[in-house]
């Protein structure tokens, strides 16, 4: 391979860091940083020559401007100058390529907002839209799913099979990725018509805070395997990161907004087969950098997402203000398989009926009782896919007549899953400063819904009721025993 060493040296020229990896070189100066392709060649990579190096460059700059345009600049050609050394675009002949950038804090990572804890559910919301768009622009790029998978997981088995994890371990992972693989096979097949070319590397290093705007850079351009990908597939990489660091709920989180914003919930099956080899993948890559111990976590995490769960729907009711879906979103995290359980919230379903987005108002004319019936319908619907899927459901909606909860009981029992309903209240005093405060939301409601609200006739009421005054965490256990209680 040729040998860089005078590059490097002129690109670390007044560099302030570098960060290094098996394939790149940035070299971070003021506001600028310069990446340089390794002259390296790997089973899935090949920066062998100038001629390479500069083409993956060019696509570099040309795939990650479709999520990042701000940073990425252009790309540069170093080249040999009168005097013998090395200069930017001179007249003489190209030796290396390199791709300008703009700096950013490293702060500014998700995968240093992680570290600090300051994510926020807002932030994880607004990245899960952004995350969403780029996926209903790309490019497909049609393939045979399953064929697609099933190397992955056989190429896994290989590397795994190096890494000096325990053999038992090992072996029940790989028996349960390939038994996945060939369970989901057909779902796989009939969702390859779908495949885009995604991000392919969507973890929360490669997610930065840019003017307030969460930003995906640093995609995949070197290999189309490791690209052109279902969008679950892409997506599951974010949520194995978030379930590492143990940020559970803002992995149901983000799991539930995409699946509320696409139309990607009939290949959800697929998704802790997803969950499970992204996590060995980076287990084996840990193991291949003498990180064994920390590689044993993500060992550990696959064989978590591929454990079999029995589903079940819980039903959360009460009026405007009650907290039903802060509840929800609570305790979704808490079901099996990761991330957790499918919320269907009432109020999304009724924007995404009338095609608006969540936080979208809607008049008078969108709550009538043809509409709130359509929304129930919608929500059985929905629900009949998730619990066949494997996964438990949360029925976030307000349940004010009986019929509502007693239909809510016996599709429990059609689906054969067990069934819990609570029932959320407050003094109206407290409700009505909750709707007040309301900004940014998917619920329409204010005080004068509560109030037409108490005056309907709601039946007796049999589900579990918690008390809504009482903290978040309180009713989360109270939610959590009631589910154990069956």
């Amino acid at each position: 391979m040729p040998d860089q060493d005078e590059v490097i040296a002129f690109l670390a020229r007044g560099a302030e860091a570098r960060a290094e990896t098996h394939i790149s070189i940035v070299f971070l100066h003021a506001d600028t940083a310069y990446k340089l392709k390794r002259a390296v060649r790997f089973s899935y990579l090949d920066y062998s020559t100038l001629a390479r190096r500069k083409m993956f460059c060019e696509a570099e700059l040309l795939l990650n401007r479709r999520t990042a345009p701000e940073l990425y600049r252009r790309v540069r050609a170093i080249t040999r100058s009168a005097s013998g050394g090395l200069e930017f675009e001179g007249p003489g002949e190209p030796v290396e390529y390199v791709l300008e950038m703009r700096r950013f804090a490293e702060v500014d990572l998700f995968d240093s907002l992680a570290r600090a804890g300051k994510l926020t559910a807002r932030l994880l919301r607004d990245l899960t839209d952004n995350i969403v768009a780029f996926h209903q622009q790309a490019e497909r790029t049609p393939r045979d799913g399953a064929a697609l998978l099933r190397g992955v997981v056989e190429g896994n088995a290989a590397n795994l099979a190096k890494a000096g994890f325990d053999p038992v371990l090992v072996e029940q992972v790989n028996t349960a990725c390939r038994a996945a693989v060939e369970a989901h096979a057909p779902l796989l097949a009939v969702r390859g018509p779908g495949i885009r070319r995604c991000h392919g590397d969507l973890h929360l290093g490669n997610i930065v805070l840019w003017q307030g705007q969460p930003l995906l850079f640093d995609c995949i351009e070197f290999c189309d395997d490791f690209a052109c990908i279902d969008p679950l597939y892409d997506l599951a990489f974010l949520l194995m990161d978030l379930l590492r660091r143990g940020e559970r709920f803002f992995a149901a989180l983000v799991f539930n907004r995409y699946l509320d914003r696409t139309a990607e919930a009939e290949g959800v099956a697929a998704m802790p087969l997803f969950i499970a080899v992204r996590a060995v993948i980076r287990a084996h890559v840990l193991a291949a950098q003498g990180r064994d111990k920390e590689g044993k976590t993500y060992l550990a995490l696959a064989a978590e997402a591929l454990r079999p769960a029995a589903p079940r729907l819980l039903a959360i009711g009460g009026v405007s203000g009650s907290g039903k879906s802060t509840l929800a979103a609570a305790v979704a995290a808490e079901f099996a398989p990761v991330p957790g359980a499918r919320v269907l919230r009432s109020d999304v379903l009724r924007k995404t009926l009338c095609g608006v987005e969540p936080e979208t108002r809607l008049p008078e004319s969108a709550y009538t009782p043809q509409m709130s019936a359509r929304v129930y319908a919608e929500m059985h619907n929905q629900a009949v896919s998730a619990l066949a899927a494997g996964y438990s459901v949360i029925l976030d909606a307000a349940f004010l007549r009986q019929e509502e909860r007693e239909a809510a009981a016996v599709f429990a029992e059609h689906m054969g899953v067990d069934f819990t309903g609570v029932w959320l209240d407050a003094p109206d005093e407290v409700l009505i400063a909750r709707l007040d405060a309301r900004r940014d939301d998917a619920s329409d409601a204010g005080a004068a819904v509560l109030r037409l609200q108490r005056e309907l006739e709601t039946g007796e009421i049999r589900w579990t009721r918690i008390d809504a005054a009482q903290p978040k965490a309180a009713q989360r256990d109270a939610v959590m025993k009631s589910l154990a209680r069956g």
